[in-house]
């Protein structure tokens, strides 16, 4: 093993030593559509998230997409197989044999400048509540669409990204990011308290805005499934939650009451008014 794959292999071991390798390996399955790294194994994307990063890419690949690597940014390393073609039994095929590994040098898109990339040009919807995550430092933005996932809620970034133009799912994401302010760290990973609380709490922001959910059986099967990894059932799950649940949507419905000047506004409709909207289950 040459010393620069040994040095990249005790990199990599150390990040997952240091790092939150739970949040890194989630975020590894599902990286962003037509991208390098998106063919990368799941070892080199898992060491690319850890280094802070959804999308990284060599010298010349950035190059050809109109970026350009910043003056003292340094690379992360990722493993690139080496193979070698061997003749079969029947010394008619060849077949590819690993015999080693290379130390390949890449950069962070954060550390680029030049050309928009292609899904940095997806402008996310104009959500309601959207101001309330930007008072809490939380950027949101748009990822290209796809089947595995609707959004997720970054706590470490404070970002929040959706797939989708679906309220619900910003609703769902920005509860997580309330919950997380109420007790200071989620647990990582799909915890089925925390899951229970950011879907109720999506579902009754979404009858207070007047954005009924297209799909809102999904919303129950979504509840109900985490409910059964407890062993109980969706009502008895909400009702579990219900505490949290209530101290996430007032933190949220009532975030601009904290301001100097002016009332929360939702639809147009002060807290005052918008409060006593029936919500009918």
């Amino acid at each position: 093993m040459n010393d620069k794959v040994k040095k990249a292999l005790e990199s990599i071991l150390q990040r997952f030593k240091s790092g939150d390798i739970l949040e890194a390996l989630a975020y590894s399955m599902f990286p962003i559509p037509n991208i390098p790294a998106s063919k990368w194994s799941f070892l080199n994307r898992t060491v690319m998230v850890i280094s802070g990063t959804s999308d990284a890419r060599g010298f010349n690949q950035w190059k050809t997409v109109g970026r350009f690597v910043k003056k003292g940014s340094k690379s992360i390393t990722i493993l690139a197989p080496r193979f070698t073609m061997k003749e079969t039994d029947d010394r008619e095929e060849k077949k590819a044999i690993l015999i080693g590994f290379l130390a390949v040098p890449v950069f962070k898109v954060e550390d680029t400048e030049g050309e928009a990339l292609d899904y940095e040009k997806i402008e996310p919807p104009e959500f309601p509540l959207r101001e309330v995550a930007k008072d809490w430092g939380i950027s949101i933005k748009a990822i290209p669409a796809n089947q595995r996932y609707y959004g997720y809620f970054s706590q470490d970034r404070k970002e929040i990204a959706v797939a989708t133009k679906e309220e619900s799912v910003f609703f769902h994401e920005l509860a997580h990011a309330g919950h997380q302010i109420i007790i200071g760290e989620l647990k990582h990973g799909q915890d089925c308290k925390q899951e229970i609380v950011a879907e109720l709490a999506a579902s009754v922001l979404c009858k207070m805005v007047g954005k009924t959910p297209k799909h809102l059986g999904n919303n129950y099967r979504y509840i109900e499934g985490y409910a059964k990894e407890a062993n109980l059932t969706p009502w008895q799950g909400c009702m579990k939650v219900i505490s949290d649940t209530e101290k996430v949507l007032s933190l949220i419905l009532n975030w601009e009451s904290r301001k100097e000047l002016g009332e929360p506004k939702l639809d147009g409709k002060t807290w005052e008014e918008s409060r006593f909207v029936e919500i009918r289950p």
